[in-house]
């Protein structure tokens, strides 16, 4: 009887554990905002592998290879025990959030089923467990995503959001932040799935609803006060007090941070690379925010804005990185190739057929013209069912400095409609109230990098282009693209002058999160060998991520770099109203820059700038590799440079 007993306690026991099946719980069941964290915990996985995976779904009934995202199980430090958790903060989608365990074998690895970076995507043939479903409750109806941008008119300033329908919203704001007393309508619009026209934009597996896209303006302010702000309404539920400082285009002083090709970082693996660099990038441009106090800055963000290329959710996660910035500061932006490109765009010439691609991942620019209201009234048909393509030439005036915005993506040839704009926009320009000029765009005009496709662009740009900024005397050109930072001399027609008027100073700041990476071009008569030697009108490149800070007055425009790995200047340039360039000609062989170039904290020591020797040592092949793939200038930084490696893939 009791071997009986025993028997049947052992068979009970196998049975159990053979129907014993993995769990998954969450905790918190119900989010209040984009960034709170949910806590995930599963147990029951047996024999677990390193390959077992935690998908990621909103909405929570899409198909298993439709995730949002992906975390591997090993990610938790007791996953061999077939038991653990991870954490994770969540963007408000508008939708519910479930998760699901699978189990993925080496056997199973799909070499055709790939995600961009051409790394396999996981298998969802074992599902092994699924979670309930996390909400945001009420905060669906919240507006979300809330950034600034100037108005055509000088006292106005526009507030952009999201939120999770269509019902009338407003502004309310004042400059006391307990008395909001006036307030404004916002405007809502959306686009749809059919707007889009190539995938993945257009399919189940990168569509996600974008919510509602409100606008509203702020009008009859003051230039330079403070003002607080919110969004939302009664019945939905209102935003946060925000504060900005209103433009004053008669501000002595101009501040600006400016960058290229940031996108932004997401707390999983998805289809596409995100960029983890850029939430150092923000780190220190926030930084520099708060230690300008009530001094008003603005934003420049001039191409590749998020690198969503078609998977929807990765705008409602760039939104939400940048919203500590972009609510307190006007963000602006222009087009870049991975907002818009698409193969049936209106303006591919011949030239450039190989350039215009597929870059924007089907979005062909609906995205970014609808979640980004800019000065000005530029657009283009799209030749789709999509709507115009908005945000693509303007300008705008503060303190002293005038700011162009271009289309690199857009005809920009001679006798076109953005040609005309840029032409009568440089000859307007009141250089008594406004003495520089910057203009601004996504592909650069010059660069030394080795971006063989761009070459026909760059020499279209030099041919059409060019003329009208030396013409005009403009200042300073930024481009992107590139994900570098590199100064050249003041240029003109590849060649370096003395002064900035009539040749001005190019700089490639695409340095900001991207880490595709062209190589530096090499000798032309030795290509084959990895030795980069810098050309004579490039003074100052590096692969080190970061961003420019532009500080101006009525004699003066200073453009630093500052490096992420420490939130220090690495190069300056000065360019004085009188046209002169320093630490920017190679005929200056000292130059200090003063503690005055730093533009916000703590005054920096003067720093020697000095001209290396004229030919670049190199101690063998992989030396010239060092030397030519990380960082140098032309002129010397901070002696204690500490350049980080990066990644060598093309743009």
């Amino acid at each position: 009887m009791v071997v009986n007993l025993s028997f049947f306690l052992l068979l009970l026991l196998f049975v159990s554990s053979a129907n014993a099946k993995a769990t998954v719980s969450i905790s918190p069941k119900t989010l209040n905002r984009s960034g709170d964290s949910v806590a995930i915990q599963w147990s029951g996985v047996e024999s677990p592998s390193d390959l077992d995976w935690l998908g990621i779904y909103s909405p929570p009934n899409s198909p298993h290879d439709h995730f949002i995202g992906y975390k591997l199980l090993n990610a938790s430090s007791t996953w061999r025990s077939g038991s653990g958790s991870i954490s994770l903060p969540l963007t408000n989608l508008r939708s519910n959030y479930s998760f699901r365990i699978f189990r993925w074998t080496q056997s199973e690895i799909d070499p055709k089923h790939l995600d961009h970076d051409q790394n396999p995507l996981p298998g969802t043939k074992h599902l092994l467990a699924e979670s309930e479903e996390v909400s945001f409750g009420s905060g669906v109806g919240k507006p979300e995503q809330i950034h600034l941008a100037f108005e055509d008119g000088v006292n106005g300033m526009r507030v952009t959001f999201v939120a999770g329908d269509g019902e009338e919203r407003f502004v309310r704001y004042g400059e006391r932040k307990e008395r909001l007393g006036n307030s404004a309508p916002a405007r809502g619009v959306r686009y749809e799935r059919e707007h889009m026209c190539n995938a993945p934009a257009n399919t189940s597996i990168g569509w996600r609803d974008p919510g509602w896209i409100f606008d509203a303006v702020m009008n009859n302010l003051n230039g330079g006060v403070k003002y607080y702000y919110q969004v939302g309404s009664d019945s939905k539920g209102w935003s946060e007090i925000h504060s900005f400082i209103a433009r004053d285009v008669y501000s002595e002083e101009t501040i600006a941070f400016m960058f290229g090709d940031m996108g932004c970082a997401t707390p999983y693996t998805t289809f596409i690379r995100t960029q983890d660099e850029s939430i150092s990038t923000l780190k220190w441009i926030l930084r520099d925010i708060e230690a300008l106090g009530d001094k008003p800055a603005l934003v420049s963000h001039i191409d590749d804005i998020s690198y969503a290329r078609g998977y929807s959710w990765v705008w409602d996660e760039f939104f939400a990185q940048i919203e500590p910035i972009a609510s307190r500061v006007p963000y602006h932006v222009c087009i870049g190739n991975h907002e818009y490109d698409f193969p049936a765009q209106p303006w591919k010439p011949d030239w450039a057929a190989w350039t215009y691609g597929n870059d924007g991942g089907g979005e062909c620019g609906v995205p970014y013209s609808m979640r980004f209201n800019m000065p000005g009234n530029s657009s283009e048909p799209t030749g789709t069912k999509a709507p115009p393509t908005r945000n693509l030439y303007y300008s705008y005036d503060v303190g002293s400095v005038h700011f162009v915005y271009i289309s690199t993506e857009t005809n920009f040839l001679r006798g076109g409609r953005q040609y005309e704009f840029v032409k009568r926009d440089l000859e307007s320009v009141d250089r008594e109230k406004t003495p520089f000029v910057v203009v601004q765009g996504h592909r650069p005009m010059y660069t030394t990098s080795n971006e063989v496709r761009d070459a026909m662009i760059r020499q279209k740009m030099v041919e059409h282009l060019e003329p009208l900024l030396v013409e005009n005397n403009v200042t300073l050109a930024l481009w992107g693209h590139v994900h570098r930072y590199e100064r050249f001399c003041p240029m003109r027609n590849n060649t370096c002058g003395k002064l900035w008027r009539g040749s001005p100073v190019h700089l490639v700041i695409g340095m900001a999160g991207q880490d595709w990476q062209p190589i530096w071009e090499p000798r032309p008569n030795h290509p084959g060998l990895p030795i980069f030697p810098q050309p004579e009108q490039s003074m100052y490149r590096t692969g080190e991520f970061g961003y420019t800070r532009l500080v101006a007055n009525k004699e003066k425009l200073t453009v630093s770099f500052v490096g992420n790995h420490d939130g220090e200047v690495h190069d300056t340039v000065e360019m004085l109203a009188s046209g002169e360039v320093i630490s920017g000609s190679k005929d200056d062989t000292v130059k200090t820059v003063p503690a005055s170039a730093t533009l916000v904290g703590k005054a920096e020591s003067n720093v020697s700038w000095y001209v290396k020797g004229a030919g670049l040592m190199v101690m063998g092949v992989l030396l010239g590799f060092i030397v030519g793939f990380f960082t140098k200038g032309k002129k010397g930084s901070t002696p204690d440079n500490r350049w980080i490696p990066v990644k060598n893939e093309e743009t």
